[in-house]
């Protein structure tokens, strides 16, 4: 019974050394990333894993995650991962790791990628605000500047008006003036002329009183 024990014996370890084996012979793989590590909010970031096998299956994890998993089988060296609209959630360390169709097993786990995701929410709503104050003051700017212009129309407007009313108010005036000097000058003129006469008048009543009577004038 122990000779037919120990083949079996010998079948497991042999069995287990070789899986062991295969697994030591595969090399952990390298993970890169085709753009920056620092990405924004809802932006998009690839992840390359790469072995050094060819048919392989790749897996893409997330250390602070155990059931975050992504595969992706591959005829050649390499697997690209695309990560879309990134969120602060998404920030972490990444690894990959791959298994071949022999070995069915994984590898070990590639170097550990630091992915950021910078939370800008508090910058786009500070340019939000900047924005708004922006079109506040262009707004109270316009509004101000036709007001203004349409205060200076007014006066403007208000003035030339008063003007010609002080114009024609002057005109009007100046009409009766000239006419009260014309007649002044008018009577004035005429006063010497209507003196004459009665001086004349006079003289003749005064020769006409000191003539005798009965006499004639020569």
């Amino acid at each position: 019974m122990l000779r037919e024990f120990l083949p079996l014996l010998c079948l497991g370890l042999g069995l287990g050394f070789e899986d062991e084996k295969k697994n030591e012979t595969l090399p952990k793989p390298s993970l890169g990333a085709l753009s920056s590590l620092v990405v924004g909010r809802r932006d998009n970031v690839t992840l390359r894993c790469q072995s050094h096998f060819q048919n392989v299956t790749f897996m893409l994890g997330k250390l602070e995650d155990s059931r975050y998993r992504q595969e992706q089988r591959s005829t050649g060296h390499k697997a690209e991962f695309l990560l879309t609209h990134l969120e602060p959630k998404d920030a972490g360390m990444y690894f990959c790791a791959y298994k071949t169709m022999v070995s069915q097993e994984w590898s070990g786990e590639s170097e550990y990628l630091q992915l950021k995701v910078k939370d800008d929410h508090n910058g786009h709503g500070a340019t939000g605000v900047k924005n708004a104050n922006g079109l506040i003051f262009a707004a109270t700017f316009s509004c101000l500047s036709i007001l203004i212009l349409f205060l200076s129309v007014f006066f403007i407007n208000r003035c030339t008006q008063h003007g010609s009313s002080h114009e024609e108010s002057t005109k009007s005036l100046q009409i009766p003036y000239f006419n009260v000097f014309l007649s002044l000058r008018t009577s004035h003129s005429e006063f010497p002329k209507q003196e004459a006469t009665d001086l004349s008048n006079l003289e003749r009543i005064s020769v006409s009183t000191e003539r005798p009577p009965g006499s004639e004038p020569c």
